[in-house]
Parts: structure tokens; C-alpha cells; sequence
């Protein structure tokens, strides 16, 4: 048989038809790279993410499972892709997205990894609940020193209180009670002298010290639960109530869970500051019977002394040094994390000199170098003022 004359089945593959061609085969990871491709991925209902924190070189979130509890950091652009995480864009849209917000493309081994990591940490929507993290033990520690939980459901009871406590959260009422424990605040201080006096004179009175040291005692529990109400008003998770010893002395500690991921800077400081403003709240009836008594009733002056000993106590917990409140405070003003062990990690380096700190960004020098200036000088303060004490105790 002539060439011309062979049938349509012996022409070369090349000289087929296209739909006699059999279909290319894609390999497995081909078809699971398409499959990451189109996959619209969603966050998990409840997953917390912190707004951004200056920690040291790092500008950080954090991320929370709201089972587990567990929490991680991640950078700015993946903090972008996990706004976009709706469950209605595919990797072309993320990568879009990513392209025209940061000027640069989103590498696709970036993106896989992103969703193993998320899908591996139980972020996604679907993914399996995790084992929710073990209760702490009721007591840890000795005689000496540890902590015993107090509470059973410290959320229902710092709950039963917000509603109890709610009327009075309104800003109509507190803006007067701040402008009250204010006023009172400066009438005490600004006369040192008396103060003093008075703080003297009720020393050396065991029968007002003794029930005053009790009053201070109870504040300084109203300090803590203030602290749980105030982040309930605001949407905190309080986790912990209980007791905390150093022996011989005993506090109560409330413990915020999801603290940092509160909504806007404003819940956070009014929560750090929530504990000091009740303290100074619990004075006013006695800065009221103050201001009422006439200067020479001998019951002013060891009066005097209770509101100085009070006020003082509560303005301490502002001092902006860890583990108080004021430090606190300060970190949220700033938008950082771990300022004082941030800070101490950039001085080491600084030591080594510039060249050493180059990945830190201009901010974040300014902020170490001031905190660090700061905590000297609060502590040589702090230390100046105690000696000063006892000294005007002992010559008196």
C-alpha cells in the first residue's frame, strides 16, 4: 500500500487531530498547587488579632485561637493577608490585593505557607476545634510565696458585677468623680508639711492605723476587680481571680486574658488606670469629712495622714516601672510590647554601638533610649524619697 493510501490511524501523532490528542496529565502537585490556587479561605469566628505593637526592632501583632489560647506573632504583611481572609478571594485576589498595597508581588511559596501555618494553628473556618488549654491548678507554690485561684468562673462573676456596677460606668458619672478625686488629690499634696504631720501622728496611733491598714487592704482587692469590670465594659475576657501571697503579705490579683486585643487604645488605658481611680474613689467620703472638719479637731490631722497614705498608694501604681499600672499605661500611649525588656535588649546592643542597632527604626531608638533615661531617674527617685522617710522619722 502506497503512502497516500495508509488510513487516518497510521498518520504521526503530529499530523493528528488535536481532539485525537490525548489530554496532558498533570502530576499531584500540580493539581494540589491549583487547588491552593483557588482555595477562598476564611478566618475561624472569634480569632483575636492585636493592633500593631512596637516590639524592639519589629513592628508585631499578635494573633489568639479562641479555644486553645494560643497565641503567636506575625508581621504587618501577613496581618494585610488576614484582613483579606473573608472566605470570597482566591490566591489571584490576595495576591492582587497584596501587589497593590505594598507595591510588591506576594511570592505563591509565601502564600502556601501562610495557609499551612494557619490551617496547622486552627485559624481557619472548618478546621477542628483544638483541646481547650487545661485549667491552672486552685494553688501553686509554699508557704512562703505562690497564689490560690478564689473564683471558679471569675468571667460570670466580673459579669455580675459590670451589670450591677453598669449605671455607674457612664461617662457622665465618672468624668465628676474624676474631676472630685482630683481636686481632692491636689488639696492634700499641696501642703507637704501637714501631710507629713499627719502621717506621723497616725502612726502613732494603733487604734486608727490599725483599722486604716484593713481599709487599705480592701482597696487594694477593689484595685483588682476594678480592673476585671472595666475590661468587661470594653469586651475583656477576665480568666483568673484570686489570692497572692509573698509572705507575710496577701493580695488579690484578676487576671485579663485577651487584654492586649482589646478594641482602640482608649479601652486599655481606661483598664490599666481603672484600679487607681477606685482606690482614690474609696478616699472621698474621707476627703469629705476632711474638708468638713474644723483645723484644730485633733481628729484632721491623723485624717490628714490617712488621705496622704492613700493617695500616695494609689499614684504609685502610675509610676510608669513593671509590674505597675503606669507602665502599663505607658506601653499602650506608645503601641509597644515589653518595654522594659525590649529596652534593656537595645541597650546591651547599643554598647556595642551603632552599627549594632541599625535594624532599629528611628522610633523605636527614641522610645528605648527615653524609657531607659526614665526608669533610672524614677528609681533614684524612688530610692532618695525612702531614705528621706526614714531619715525624718528617725530624727523626729
Amino acid at each position: 500500500m502506497s503512502a497516500t493510501d495508509r488510513p487516518a490511524t497510521d498518520l504521526p501523532a503530529t499530523d493528528r487531530p488535536a481532539t485525537d490528542r490525548p489530554a496532558p496529565q498533570h502530576t499531584t502537585a500540580e493539581r494540589t498547587a491549583d487547588a491552593v490556587r483557588a482555595y477562598r479561605p476564611a478566618l475561624r469566628d472569634g480569632v483575636l488579632i492585636s493592633p500593631a505593637l512596637l516590639r524592639g526592632p519589629r513592628t508585631v501583632h499578635l494573633v489568639k485561637h479562641p479555644v486553645s489560647q494560643a497565641a503567636f506573632e506575625i508581621g504587618p504583611r501577613e496581618r494585610f493577608v488576614l484582613g483579606l481572609l473573608d472566605g470570597t478571594r482566591d490566591a489571584d485576589d490576595v495576591e492582587a490585593a497584596y501587589a497593590q498595597r505594598f507595591r510588591r508581588r506576594l511570592p505563591p511559596e509565601q502564600w502556601t505557607r501562610l495557609l499551612g501555618l494557619l490551617g496547622t494553628r486552627g485559624l481557619l473556618d472548618g478546621s477542628p476545634d483544638p483541646a481547650p488549654p487545661e485549667p491552672p491548678p486552685a494553688r501553686t507554690g509554699t508557704l512562703w510565696k505562690g497564689s490560690r485561684r478564689t473564683v471558679a468562673d471569675a468571667q460570670a462573676t466580673t459579669g455580675r458585677l459590670h451589670r450591677l456596677l453598669r449605671p455607674l460606668l457612664h461617662s457622665w458619672v465618672q468624668l465628676p468623680l474624676l474631676g472630685a478625686v482630683l481636686m481632692m488629690t491636689a488639696v492634700v499634696l499641696a501642703d507637704p508639711g501637714a501631710a507629713w504631720d499627719g502621717t506621723v501622728e497616725l502612726l502613732s496611733r494603733p487604734l486608727l492605723l490599725v483599722p486604716f491598714a484593713v481599709f487599705l487592704w480592701f482597696s487594694v482587692c477593689a484595685h483588682e476587680l476594678a480592673h476585671g469590670v472595666a475590661a468587661r465594659h470594653y469586651g475583656g475576657v477576665v480568666t483568673e481571680i484570686g489570692l497572692r501571697w509573698r509572705f507575710p503579705a496577701m493580695m488579690m490579683y484578676c487576671t485579663v486574658g485577651n487584654y492586649l486585643f482589646l478594641t482602640g487604645r482608649r479601652a486599655k488605658l481606661v483598664v490599666a488606670a481603672a484600679g487607681a481611680h477606685v482606690n482614690l474613689l474609696l478616699l472621698l467620703p474621707l476627703g469629705l469629712w476632711w474638708a468638713f472638719l474644723d483645723p484644730s479637731d485633733p481628729v484632721r490631722a491623723p485624717l490628714t495622714g490617712m488621705l496622704f497614705v492613700g493617695i500616695v498608694q494609689a499614684l504609685s501604681n502610675l509610676v510608669p516601672l513593671p509590674p505597675l499600672d503606669g507602665y502599663r499605661m505607658l506601653g499602650h500611649a506608645l503601641g509597644t510590647a515589653n518595654l522594659a525588656p525590649e529596652t534593656a535588649a537595645y541597650l546591651k546592643l547599643r554598647r556595642r554601638g551603632r552599627d549594632a542597632v541599625a535594624a532599629y527604626p528611628p522610633r523605636a531608638r527614641r522610645i528605648h533610649t527615653a524609657y531607659a533615661v526614665t526608669a533610672v531617674a524614677l528609681v533614684l527617685l524612688a530610692v532618695a524619697g525612702s531614705v528621706t522617710a526614714v531619715v525624718l522619722l528617725v530624727m523626729r
